[in-house]
Parts: C-alpha cells; sequence; structure tokens
C-alpha cells in the first residue's frame, strides 16, 4: 500500500491521517518566526472553547503562507475527498502558550449539514504543525470515527473514552474531516505550541474567516 492509499483509508475510517515532515525543518522554522513577528503585531486572544493566542487571514499578510495553501502533498488528497471546486474557507494561526488550558472537543460543522457517510466531507481541516507537536505543550486531540456519528458536538452527558493525540515533528500536517471532534490541548509545558489552521468546503456557507 503506497503512503496516499494509507493516508486516504484513515480519512475514510478514522477521520483524519497525519503526513509527517511535509515541511523541511528550516521552512517549518522560517514560518515560525514570520507568525511569531505577527503575533506580536496582530495577535488577539481567542476564547472559543478554550484560550490561545490567535491570527486570523494569514496570506494577507506574508506570502510565505501560500505555500501551505495548495502544497502537493496535501491539497490532492482533500481533492480525492472533495472534488476540484473547493475554496480555502480560512488559513489562521492559533498560538497555545504555557499555562493556556485545554480546548474542549468540538466539532466545526452545523448540525444541519452533517453527514453520517465517510464521502464527500463538508469541510476538511489542516494543522500545520510548526513545532515538534507533544501532549506537554497541548497538541491537537481528536476522536476517531467521530466523524461518522452524525453529532455536531459531543453529546451531552457522555464521556468521550477514545481520544487520540496527534504527536508529531515540525514541518507535518494533521488533515481530518471537518465533522471530527477535536480540541486543543492543555500546555503544561515551558514553550509555545506554534500552528496554522485551514480549512477547504465546497460552496458558500460560511465565509472567509
Amino acid at each position: 500500500m503506497s503512503d496516499l492509499q494509507q493516508e486516504k483509508f484513515e480519512i475514510e475510517v478514522y477521520g483524519y491521517t497525519i503526513i509527517k515532515n511535509v515541511l523541511t525543518e528550516d521552512l517549518a522554522s522560517e514560518i515560525r518566526d514570520v507568525l511569531i513577528h505577527l503575533y506580536q503585531q496582530h495577535g488577539t486572544d481567542h476564547r472559543h472553547l478554550g484560550t490561545a493566542r490567535h491570527i486570523a487571514n494569514l496570506p494577507t499578510y506574508d506570502p510565505i503562507f501560500f505555500q501551505t495553501i495548495d502544497h502537493s502533498k496535501v491539497l490532492p488528497l482533500i481533492e480525492h475527498f472533495m472534488g476540484l471546486d473547493i475554496i480555502l474557507g480560512s488559513l489562521n494561526a492559533r498560538i497555545v502558550r504555557p499555562n493556556d488550558p485545554i480546548q474542549h472537543l468540538h466539532g466545526d460543522i452545523p448540525q444541519p449539514l452533517i453527514k453520517k457517510s465517510a464521502e464527500f466531507p463538508v469541510m476538511m481541516n489542516t494543522v500545520w504543525m510548526l513545532d515538534e507537536f507533544t501532549p506537554e505543550i497541548g497538541a491537537t486531540r481528536i476522536v476517531p470515527g467521530s466523524h461518522k456519528s452524525g453529532y455536531a458536538q459531543t453529546p451531552e452527558g457522555i464521556e468521550i473514552k477514545n481520544v487520540q493525540t496527534a504527536i508529531a515533528p515540525a514541518g507535518s500536517v494533521l488533515i481530518f474531516n471537518g465533522q471530527c471532534w477535536h480540541g486543543g490541548g492543555a500546555n503544561t509545558g515551558d514553550r509555545a505550541r506554534h500552528a496554522l489552521f485551514g480549512h477547504y468546503r465546497n460552496g458558500s456557507w460560511m465565509r472567509f474567516q
């Protein structure tokens, strides 16, 4: 089985895959440096289901971010599931600082648009890891198979036990169906976690973020 076949299989069954070392270590570091500079000038506190630092509309600030939009190791995989008629819905950054708390598990799709089939996702998300993702610095958590649950959000009163942490080296990319329940981890370490978050979708049901 080729790497691409493996990645397609994992997205179909689990709702996500991790492609390691999409960016070189040097390029990931360069993008992180640009992001830190933007963070100092334009960062805002983001309190969506947790606290972190947020920067929106990254392509409007620096062309270095264009390299993540149509990367040859990422975009074809998204097009396999969503077709060629897709748009970039957002490319933002979420910086999880030391002592920032856990982000609650959530999905990104409104309930009326939820599909129970893994085919033709409403949205697919990318997380570009600019630091090594570890549990200590708040690596993204995700619930395998939750894209097939039929629920936009985790059901009230239900304990979610099978939660996986996306652990991978800097330069790796987490790709997942937007219906998957996910959330950032708590940063209990001594350094910030820098990542880019992009999403792709069909149609105009959500404005560009």
